[in-house]
């Protein structure tokens, strides 16, 4: 019995099963590679598009175009170090078009995502075919291309041709949309028509997260639909709305469509150098300095990616 036992307790030999582990774990790291293999798209495209003409313009800006003699020999490429960004750093012009864009960053996005807010609450309480309906029509505005969307509000807006003019016009007013005092309102009005239902379809998914219970719950104590919406509803999007904010902040510091188009019918107010990117662009493609251009283009770079990160900072410290 003793001998028996003693062989029970005796650990079975593992040369046998050591054989089939390297190929196991070779299976294992052989699917890593495969679901990594699905991320190779995604960065390729990013280092192509993003991070490689991020260094090409940084590259860029440590030069300048300098002539040769009395200007009959030619010109040449000449290293002058951190002159571009000094220069940057100091041009009241373009600092200008920054909190130009700045200022009214400060009063359109916010006005855009509380109606998106308000939107995606409606829809959340929506049911079969209307939401369908509703979420479709709200989409539609973001799917037009911006240069489009663009000329159609041009098109409401013309004095001649348009109809917002004569409506007004008709109710004792005379309106014009592309003066200096409406011109942001205008252009306002356009970027808010246009993002309205992109940002409301990412509410909207982080309202659809909310666990029905909760409303059920609430509704058993008494709340009302406007009581659930601000104490439960609103509290449970804070971080899409963090996120919606973030993503407007980078878009409007890069604003440059709309203004451009805009500036066709009303070129004494929207200068060449409106917004940053215009300015940036007019340098590069009408004036002819790529060096400079690039340097200012490394500098927003750095204050979208500042102003992003204290943005996110900030509110992710009220939601916590």
């Amino acid at each position: 019995m003793a001998l028996a036992a003693s062989k029970e307790k005796i650990p079975p030999s593992t040369t046998g099963n050591a054989a089939p582990r390297p190929r196991a774990m070779g299976w294992q790291r052989l699917s890593g590679l495969k679901g990594f293999g699905f991320t190779v798209p995604f960065f390729a495209g990013f280092l192509l598009v993003f991070v490689a003409p991020f260094i090409y313009a940084l590259v860029q800006a440590f030069f300048a175009v300098r002539r040769s003699g009395n200007g009959l020999g030619g010109s040449f490429l000449a290293f002058v170090g951190a002159d571009n960004f000094i220069r940057g750093f100091t041009d009241e012009q373009f600092w200008s078009s920054m909190a130009r864009v700045g200022v009214f960053a400060l009063v359109q996005i916010p006005i855009m995502l509380f109606l998106s807010l308000l939107m995606a609450l409606f829809l959340d309480m929506m049911t079969g075919k209307a939401a369908r309906f509703f979420r479709v029509g709200l989409l539609v505005p973001y799917m037009i291309p911006a240069i489009v969307a663009t000329l159609v509000w041009l098109y409401l807006y013309s004095p001649r041709l348009g109809p917002l003019t004569k409506i007004g016009q008709a109710f004792g007013t005379d309106v014009n949309f592309f003066s200096p005092e409406l011109l942001w309102v205008s252009i306002g009005n356009l970027l808010t028509w246009a993002g309205i239902g992109y940002n409301m379809l990412i509410l909207y998914g982080a309202l659809r997260s909310v666990p029905r219970d909760l409303f059920e719950a609430a509704r058993l104590d008494g709340a009302g639909e406007l009581r659930i919406a601000w104490s439960i509803k609103i509290p449970y999007v804070r971080s899409s709305l963090v996120l919606t904010g973030m993503l407007s902040i980078i878009h409007m510091l890069q604003i440059f469509a709309e203004p451009l188009v805009f500036r066709v019918s009303s070129p004494e107010t929207v200068t060449a150098s409106f917004t940053p990117i215009m300015m940036i662009y007019n340098l590069a493609f009408t004036e002819g300095n790529y060096q400079y251009a690039a340097a200012l283009s490394v500098i927003l770079a750095l204050v979208v990616g500042l102003s992003s990160a204290l943005f996110y900072r900030l509110t992710n410290r009220r939601s916590a």
